[in-house]
């Protein structure tokens, strides 16, 4: 199939920074690799344009785990959730752990 050799354009990280540049970004990827199959695949069905979508989506998932904006903002949001985490648990243990010297603030 004409696809096989299809070479997309790499993601930058600029295109993750929202949600619409993210839809931009997978549209008009989508929309250049339809140009290049519709040659031998005119017109595409429903199935084949949902085919590429998903195919192209998955991609771009892919460049977004690997990305270092999503490695930072996922540990910003991994310490948040300890963080709250930690908070929980210091308030349903804290009378046991005073009792073994914890203090309420550091010196």
């Amino acid at each position: 199939m004409a696809d096989e050799k299809w070479s997309p354009r790499p993601y930058c990280n600029e295109e993750f920074l929202s949600f619409d540049r993210l839809k931009r970004a997978v549209t008009s990827r989508v929309l250049d690799w339809a140009e290049h199959i519709m040659g031998e695949e005119f017109p595409l069905t429903p199935e084949r344009i949902n085919e590429l979508t998903d195919a192209e989506w998955k991609r771009a998932k892919e460049a977004l785990r690997a990305s270092p904006g999503a490695r930072e903002a996922f540990r910003k949001y991994l310490e948040g959730t300890v963080s709250a985490k930690v908070d929980s648990l210091i308030k349903a243990e804290k009378g046991e752990l005073g009792a073994m010297g914890v203090a309420e603030k550091s010196l």
